[in-house]
């Protein structure tokens, strides 16, 4: 048996200006939105997410999630340096003495976001 990547759903109030965020600052696009229940797939590269406004039958204040969304790239500082100062920070880009190379945002409705590079073949 194979597991799939996985598909993350994340909820929203502000669904346009999460979209806005996700395709203007990080650089995602879609395909395909639900107007009776808004939600697009965003992608980037092999990186995939959905985003949701919540379902009716569902409580829902604000977003939350107790984890961080780990995403690895392959240019860790061409992204930091786009994006820096156009996202919250929640940690610099840092090297860690395994040989990841990270750093981590939030995105516009506080979702923790964390990027890594694999350094080790550069060490």
């Amino acid at each position: 048996m194979k597991f799939q990547p996985i598909l993350p759903i994340i909820w929203t109030n502000e669904f346009d200006k999460t979209v806005e965020f996700y395709c203007n600052i990080l650089g995602f696009s879609f395909d395909e939105t639900n107007k009776n229940n808004p939600w697009i797939h965003l992608f980037r590269d092999e990186c995939e997410i959905v985003v949701a406004t919540p379902e009716g039958n569902e409580p829902f204040g604000q977003p939350g999630f107790s984890g961080t969304f780990y995403i690895m790239v392959d240019n860790i500082d061409e992204l930091w340096y786009s994006i820096k100062d156009k996202a919250e920070v929640c940690s610099e880009i840092e090297t860690f003495e395994w040989g990841m190379r990270e750093f981590a945002i939030f995105d516009n409705n506080g979702y923790s976001f964390q990027f890594a590079q694999d350094m080790t073949q550069f060490l």
